[in-house]
Order: structure tokens, then sequence, then C-alpha cells
């Protein structure tokens, strides 16, 4: 997908304004507050990450927006730097590619990143490349940015998520996909990411939260079958050791296949106005039976239950919702 970055902006910048009157009086309550964006990219170009739309989904709601670019081999600088917008902060890292052992770079270079925010801001708002947050969550998110400010013992906003895969219509509802994680972090310098930077914690010790209204759209698993093997295969050595197995990985052919998924269901909804032109540029189709599931005994039981409750039991939390 080749990248247009004047006419993504000019629809971020026409969706800006439609909203423009709602936010003045949102921005009008919390003028005492300061909201810094930020985050990681590397290959941003090569790997077609939506690094533009990510950016754009939460710029209206931070006060600066710290962007952090890694080595890259491709034309990621030149593609941030197309924002043009003053709130933007460009920073420069060299990734330690000897970290490889469970994404443990990915955690070190957002460190490196909540680092560089403005001290005198009180919430840190972290947007992976390849995430996004429709506007129509902005303003439940500066409302709990304003309630809990003050909050001491709140040390972040924990977000639900959906997880798109092989195309922008169909979305994974198994336990394979996460669906809460934290986002949104008091500037609390004690705070650091956590593992492959999926979270965050203090030491070992998981964040005290609150739940904030608000999705994001995860859109890791939407490129055509070519790209999204490509993008497994440049980004593996993050996660993978120089291994046999590694090595005979990459040797594989350049096609993902997209019926290899436990549960997906069909999404109803509208994806956030950023992403409109990357949507209307899908090039490729992925046609993919919703009525296969692929459980075994336990987690056939499990997908049930919480479809039947709306619970998900022995769930993986890497929070404390307090």
């Amino acid at each position: 997908m080749q990248y247009t970055a004047s006419a993504f902006y000019y629809n971020f910048k026409k969706s800006e304004k439609i909203i423009a009157a709602y936010f003045h009086f949102i921005c009008t309550i919390i003028s005492h507050m300061k909201i810094s964006g930020f985050t990681i990219i590397r290959n941003a170009v090569l790997n077609d990450y939506p690094i533009l739309e990510a950016i754009g989904s939460i710029l209206p709601v931070v006060d600066e927006m710290i962007v952090l670019i890694g080595n890259s081999d491709d034309e990621t600088e030149q593609l941030i730097q197309s924002i043009n917008d003053p709130k933007i902060k460009i920073h420069h890292s060299v990734w330690d590619d000897s970290l490889r052992k469970g994404g443990r770079v990915l955690a070190v270079e957002t460190d490196k990143a909540f680092q560089l925010i403005d001290p005198s801001s009180e919430w840190a708002f972290y947007i992976q490349a390849d995430e996004a947050v429709h506007e129509k969550y902005h303003p439940a998110i500066l409302e709990a940015c304003k309630k809990y400010k003050d909050d001491e013992r709140v040390q972040g906003l924990v977000f639900k998520y959906l997880h798109f895969y092989g195309t922008y219509d169909y979305i994974g509802d198994s336990r394979k996909w996460y669906d809460h994680e934290v986002r949104i972090i008091k500037n609390d310098k004690t705070i650091h990411a956590y593992r492959d930077a999926q979270g965050f914690r203090v030491g070992k010790t998981k964040l005290n939260v609150k739940p904030v209204d608000a999705y994001v759209y995860h859109y890791g698993w939407v490129k055509s079958p070519v790209s999204m093997m490509r993008k497994r295969k440049n980004v593996s050595r993050f996660w993978s050791e120089d291994t046999k197995e590694w090595r005979e990985f990459l040797e594989e052919e350049d096609f993902f296949n997209y019926d290899d998924f436990d549960s997906l269901q069909k999404f109803a909804g509208t994806h956030p106005s950023v992403m409109k032109e990357r949507i209307e540029k899908m090039n490729w189709n992925v046609e993919l039976d919703l009525s296969k599931k692929r459980f075994d005994f336990k987690d056939a039981l499990l997908y049930r239950f919480e479809k039947l409750t709306g619970i998900r039991p022995f769930d993986f939390r890497n929070y404390r919702i307090i």
C-alpha cells in the first residue's frame, strides 16, 4: 500500500473540524490538564504500519506527541515529518537488536519514549503503530483523565480492544485476543513497559487502573497475505532467537494463511475517520468462514460461557482494576 500523507491528513483535518465545536467545550473543561502522547516506530513503510493513522487518531486529545523513531531502512522519518503538526516531537534511537527474546527491545524503546514526555504532563497516552482510537471515544477519554487526574490511587486507564483480522470486516472474538489493556498512564517515571510493551508495571507490580469506556482498534493482522507474511518475517527477530526453526521460517513462502483462526465474527461498527483512506485502498480479498470454530473442549466451554455471561474466567490481567 502506498502512503499518501497529504490525502490522509486532509481527511484527518476534515474530520477534526466536524468535532471542533464539541472539543472546544471539552477543552475548556480540562484547560488545566496536560496529556502527552507517545509512540515508537521503526521501518513503518517497509512493514506497512498505519502509523499516520495511529498518531492522527489521538492527536486531538494530546498536547504533544512524542515519536521515537528507531534506525530504519526506509522513509519512516519523512513519513512522520509529513504530518506537519506542531504537536509532533520527533526523537531518534538505535535499537538493540540483541534483545531478541520476547520482544524485550519494544519495552526498552517504549520506556525511552516515555522518558521524553513533558514533565508537566499529568497523563501519558501510549499508542502502538498498528492501533487507532475512534474519535467518538475522545470525550470519554478526556473525561476519565479529568476525573482521575488528582486521584493518587489511579496509575492508569484501561481500554477495551477490537482486534481486526484479515480485512477490516472481521474481528477476533476468542480468548487468544486480549480484550483489555492499559494505554494511558500517569506521568510517573517509576512506571515502565512490561515484557513486549503490551502493558505497564511498577517493578513487578501491576498498575492500579480505572476502566475508560473506549476501544482501541488493533489493525496488526490486517494486510494482504503477502504483506502479512513479509511483516511477520521482518519483525520475528524481535521475538525469536537465531535458531534453525527461525531460519526455516524465513525461507517459507511469502503468503500468510488467514484460514488458521479459532473464531471470528463480522464487524458491524464504523472505523476511525483517520482510517478512511487506508480502508478504501485495500487491494486484496479474504473470505473467511465465520461458522468455523476451532476449539478444544476446554476452550469451547470457556468461549460459550463468555458469550452467555460476558465474563472471561481465568483470563490473565496485566493490571488491577480498583
